[in-house]
């Protein structure tokens, strides 16, 4: 398990009963999650000072509650970075902060490898959302290749970047479909040092094509990895499948170990600490394939 504790202004305040009760930055959300299935000590409805709720709909999807008058979008911040928050469709917000844990690890391994490396360390982010792994890495001094399938999200990207301090940073923005995006990669001689990916439960891409992570990951990992450099950093797979343990991830890197000289095979549960109940919140699961340093 691995919980990050440096958020300057998010914390998940208590759950139960399928909900979370959030404060994101000057508002507080309560938002439904799969994972909250024990009972809550009192109804998180009523607590005081509830911003916005998102409500489910029988029938699929849901809606967004309103209690006070919030802005359309506002930012929180980690570390030395800021992050745009707006509450979207599907209970989203732009923002998945257990992440923090990843961005805490990757930072250190690059900027550890950067002062035995002469030239760029380039990393390659797959499903990268809006972008704040893309940020924390290129905040640690990597150039970075964001690739998503959703040009709305790409364009958040570009601002969390910029509100982060990074509109100059090395930084490419790719609106395309991931698989496609790698094939044509290695036609070019491409290679990265690092790969990032957080790939979807289930999607379809531009031409109506199938995507269903349990059958399909492990040939994406096994394509992916071979746009790796003779040196790699690191390859890190993030999911939030309740069905994809830890370790079924773990098992898939294992298989491409021998690109690493000295390989570091982890494999934990991504989670966030709740105020009361001294409870934590599993919020995903993850695999890391590194070099020991």
């Amino acid at each position: 398990m691995k919980i990050n504790d440096e958020w300057k202004d998010y914390r998940v305040i208590a759950t139960g009963d399928g909900e979370k009760l959030e404060r994101w930055g000057e508002y507080t959300l309560l938002r439904p999650d799969p994972q909250v299935i024990w009972k809550a000590d009192k109804p998180l409805a009523d607590y005081k000072g509830i911003d916005a709720r998102y409500i489910r709909s029988s029938s699929g999807g849901g809606r967004w509650e309103y209690y006070s008058q919030i802005p359309d979008e506002w930012t929180i911040g980690w570390r030395n970075l800021r992050f745009l928050i707006k509450p979207m469709g599907f209970k989203h917000t732009g923002l998945f902060p257990e992440q923090a844990a990843n961005w805490a690890l990757m930072t250190d391994i690059i900027q550890k490898a950067k002062v035995t490396r002469s030239s760029p360390i380039r990393v390659l982010n797959l499903f990268a959302y809006t972008g704040a792994a893309t940020v924390a890495c290129a905040a640690a001094g990597a150039s970075v290749c964001h690739v998503d399938s959703a040009k709305a999200m790409v364009t958040r990207a570009g601002q969390n970047a910029q509100l982060s301090g990074l509109s100059n940073a090395p930084i490419r923005y790719i609106v395309d479909d991931c698989k496609k995006f790698i094939r044509r990669e290695l036609n070019r001689q491409s290679c990265y040092d690092a790969i990032i990916m957080d790939p979807p439960s289930f999607g379809r891409g531009p031409n109506g094509e199938l995507w269903k992570i349990e059958d399909d990951i492990f040939d994406f990992v096994d394509l992916a990895v071979k746009i790796l450099s003779d040196n790699p950093l690191f390859v890190l797979i993030n999911s939030y499948t309740t069905g994809l343990q830890p370790s079924v991830m773990r098992n898939i890197l294992s298989f491409h170990a021998n690109r690493f000289k000295k390989p570091n095979l982890e494999a934990y549960e991504v989670c966030l600490p709740v105020e009361q109940g001294e409870l934590v919140l599993p919020c995903g699961a993850s695999a890391l394939l590194s070099n020991l340093s």
